[in-house]
Formats: C-alpha cells, structure tokens, sequence
C-alpha cells in the first residue's frame, strides 16, 4: 500500500491511497488542487474506485466533482453530512469563499462499513462532533483522523453541527482506543501516532485518566 499527500489551496491535506501492484486508488478528502491530483493520477496509471469523506465541510469537499467527472469514482460519506455536499451554507463555502456545489453521493457510510480496495481493506468509524456525520478511517496501523484529531490539537466544533462533548467522546472510544503505534493522517497539519497524542495533545489527555 502506498499513500501520496496533497496539501490543498486551505492547507487541508487529501490523500490518496493506492495498491502498488494493480493501482487501485481511493482518494480521501479532495479539497483542492485538481490538477495536481489528476496529473499524479495519470503519471502512476491509478485506477480510482473511491472518493472518501471523513465530513462535509467545503475544505474537504471542493475537488469533488471534478475527480468524480475524471474518475467515476463513487463518492462516500456518512448519511448526516451528506446534505452538505449540495448546499453550499452547509458545507460553509457561502459562508467563506464562492459557493460550491456537488452532487449527491453514490453511498452512505455507516460506522464499521468496510471498503475493499483490491488487497487494502479500508474500515469507516464513525467519530462525529466536528460535524453531525464525521468519519475517521482505517487500514493496517493507518487512521485518516479528517478534523477530528490533529497532532497537538482537536477538531473544532463552533460550527454549525459541531458539538465538544461529542467529540471528546469520539476521540476517546473510537480513537484513543487503538494501538499507540497506529499512525495518524489528519486533515490538517503534520503525521503524528495515538500513542504520542496520548502523551502531548493537552486537549485529550485527561480522557486518559
């Protein structure tokens, strides 16, 4: 399994992962930056089957169509943040920057739902609490923590949707439950593992206790 980083326009952080031998791709929160994406697509013949949402918000989001047009991937999200992709003051791009528009997904996800990417199984966790819908997904030691967790931080939550309770819940049985080696992914910012987060992140460590 491979994993190629793309750092977008609003410095959010979409990631493909891919199987190196027969190339099939999933694309984890295209918010940006199309053309680089699908030059990167082309150059390594990716065969991309997915394009997965950990939320709705427009950051995350603004790629969508264009890869989906290139692609036909089928685009999955969790059934609450689905209206997002559609109605641009709830996926806040009304709110910050023009407005953007997608069309529905092809799926819903719902917590424990496994996507099968030729030999890499991806599992979905719900983990909402920065949005109604929020999801974090897995494969081997690998978790794509969206903006539920950062290294050093958590997800905001004073968003419409959001909720701090919720999301500290989520963190601490969905997340902090998994191996200290597992390596985090986040939507924004640098790689980090539950075990370090454990230990520095000054927002999560009296869940701990």
């Amino acid at each position: 399994m491979k994993i190629k980083k793309f750092i977008t326009k609003y410095g959010e952080n979409c990631y493909i992962v891919f199987d190196e031998f027969d190339h099939t791709a999933a694309i984890i929160d295209p918010g940006g930056n199309e053309e680089e994406i699908i030059d990167f697509i082309k150059q390594t013949n990716l065969i991309v089957e997915y394009i997965l949402l950990t939320h709705g918000h427009f950051d995350h989001i603004a790629a969508v169509e264009t890869l989906r047009d290139v692609t036909e991937a089928k685009v999955l999200i969790s059934y609450e943040d689905a209206p997002m992709l559609t109605n641009p003051e709830l996926n806040l791009s009304g709110r910050f920057y023009k407005n953007i528009i997608c069309s529905d997904a092809d799926a819903y996800l719902k917590d424990q739902d496994i996507i099968n990417l030729s030999n890499i199984k991806i599992k979905a966790l719900s983990t909402p609490g920065h949005t109604k819908g929020g999801m974090c997904f897995i494969t081997d030691n690998i978790c794509f923590t969206g903006d539920t967790l950062f290294k050093g931080s958590i997800g905001r939550c004073d968003f419409p949707g959001g909720d701090i309770n919720i999301l500290m819940n989520s963190i601490k049985t969905k997340l902090l439950t998994l191996n200290d080696e597992t390596l985090i992914y986040p939507g924004h910012g640098d790689l980090s593992t539950i075990g370090e987060e454990k230990n520095n992140n000054t927002f999560i460590k009296d869940l701990i206790l």
